[in-house]
């Protein structure tokens, strides 16, 4: 006959705590994927313990400081990855994401008791619990945005709840020293990185960015609607989504939109970008030391740009579907025009749509470890839309997705329909060696120069006797300038280029 198998009875809440605080006092100082998924089960194990509110928050706060060291170690591995990020590395922050989405919603159900007025236990206001609830919940949209995927669905509308409740207990704006900045600044930190378009980025440029906007006085959040709306923005705290700018879409008006404007911090962001030109020390503006670097300043011209002037699409785009060849980076393009036979390794994309001034793509098939936003790439059709004399048209990658490790999508910007290769020299900013860089031609009317691509770095604007080999048929010498820097970010400088004759 066979015996009826008996479930293990659930440890006593006594025995869970008292394993709770061995592996706290073990746990002091770990780091990584295997701390976070410890920290997990250890997370679950209290949510299934029964005891009293202010024991479980205590507990909950213990918890918050591990996962806190965890998070803030993880960011920095997000610093240098390739698009797509990898399995194994999407899994390691799976674990992150996961705990810090269960630590959440245990400091969410704390509250119900919390601010309930009937409750007995009081063992401290809501707003620690409501902080801890964003800040986790920010940090779970920063790490999407770092492995430029987009957030989890219900993540932003979370983040509304939080304020929102903040808000109607009048707590806000209250600021405590030794926990950190008020809940309305911390919402507002996101905000302004949710509206500088950070699909647009790289990941050391967005951490600048969350750096740079904690550094700069903070915006008001208020419900009139700001006068100038140039610059401003709102959100429906109902919707799973951070803001829209008010010259692109205008709120529904049965809606109690929640206004905020940019125009003060576009004008800092500005008066940064100047004082740093005119030779201003980082550490005294109290800005990051990245600010004071190229791409650092060109990073704060387009916040200004974002924050400031946001801009309507300047063309519709047209739905398509069919196949591209592509190249990546300066070193491979520049070998690619030189020697079209030459044995380089490209990859296949779906065009999903495209408009006058650039294609978005979807990524097939091929190796992708070479892709950064801010690089330029190669782009020819192939199949029924090849072109009879195949052309490499030249464009820069603006925006990426990346919601799984098959799977990346680009938004990429039309440079030129065609490059030429050369290698580049001056006396002495390239003493080095000769440099290998594109020339484009121009593109009226919004390129009405020729242009050259460089690496990042090598030349200043209005540097003068650039001598440029060409090798066609025969070999083409001209001496040229650099005359204006179009384009700057950390792998690629783009400049107007003139004769110098």
């Amino acid at each position: 006959m066979n015996t009826p198998q008996v479930s293990p009875l659930p440890p006593s809440p006594e025995t869970t705590i008292k394993n709770l605080l061995e592996w706290l006092a073990l746990a002091h100082g770990r780091t990584g994927a295997e701390a976070a998924s410890q920290l997990y089960s250890q997370l679950l194990q209290l949510r299934q313990t029964p005891i009293p509110t202010i024991q479980r928050i205590k507990f909950l706060d213990l918890l918050y400081s591990e996962a806190e060291r965890i998070v803030i170690a993880e960011l920095q591995t997000l610093r240098e990855i390739s698009l797509p990020a990898s399995r194994k590395f999407r899994q390691r922050m799976k674990f992150v994401l996961d705990l810090l989405t269960a630590l959440t919603q245990d400091y969410f159900n704390t509250l119900t008791e919390l601010a309930a007025p009937e409750s007995q236990e009081k063992p401290r206001s809501p707003q620690t619990s409501l902080r801890r609830v964003m800040t986790a919940t920010v940090w779970q949209i920063r790490i999407n945005y770092l492995l430029a995927s987009p957030p989890s669905i219900g993540l932003w509308q979370q983040l509304h709840a939080a304020f929102d409740n903040a808000r109607g207990l009048g707590i806000e704006r209250i600021s405590v020293p030794l926990d950190g900045p008020s809940i309305e600044r911390i919402y507002s930190n996101i905000l302004l990185l949710a509206i500088s378009q950070p699909a647009s980025f790289s990941s050391i440029e967005l951490e600048f960015i969350s750096n740079y906007i904690e550094k700069t006085d903070p915006i008001k959040l208020d419900s009139p609607r700001p006068l100038n709306s140039n610059s401003a923005f709102w959100i429906d705290l109902s919707k799973d989504f951070p803001a829209h700018a008010l010259i692109r879409r205008a709120p529904a008006t049965n809606i109690d939109a929640l206004y905020f404007s940019c125009d003060t911090l576009a004008k800092t962001t500005i008066e940064h970008l100047s004082q740093l030109k005119n030779g201003t020390p980082v550490t005294e503006l109290g800005l990051p030391i990245f600010a004071d670097t190229h791409t650092g300043k060109r990073v704060l011209q387009r916040l200004s740009m974002l924050w400031g002037h946001p801009r309507k699409r300047k063309f519709s785009r047209r739905r398509q579907s069919y196949r591209a060849q592509l190249c990546a980076g300066l070193t491979d393009l520049w070998r690619l025009i030189k020697s079209p036979t030459s044995k380089i390794d490209l990859s296949e994309w779906m065009i999903t749509n495209e408009s006058p001034d650039g294609y978005a793509l979807m990524h097939i098939s091929g190796q992708t470890e070479n892709l950064h936003i801010g690089d330029v790439i190669a782009l020819q059709p192939i199949g029924e839309h090849a072109e009879a004399v195949p052309i490499w048209q030249i464009c820069i990658i603006r925006w990426a997705i990346s919601e799984n490790p098959e799977h990346v999508e680009l938004g990429v910007e039309l440079l030129a329909p065609n490059a030429i290769a050369a290698e580049i020299a001056h006396p002495q900013a390239l003493a080095s060696g000769n440099i290998a860089a594109l020339i484009l031609p121009e593109t009226l009317p919004l390129r009405p120069t020729e242009s050259l691509v460089v690496p990042a770095g090598v030349l200043r604007e209005n540097t003068r006797q650039i001598i440029a080999l060409i090798e066609n048929d025969n070999l083409e010498i001209r001496q040229i300038q650099a005359v204006h820097l179009d384009e700057q970010n950390s792998t690629v400088e783009i400049f107007s280029l003139l004769r110098d004759d």
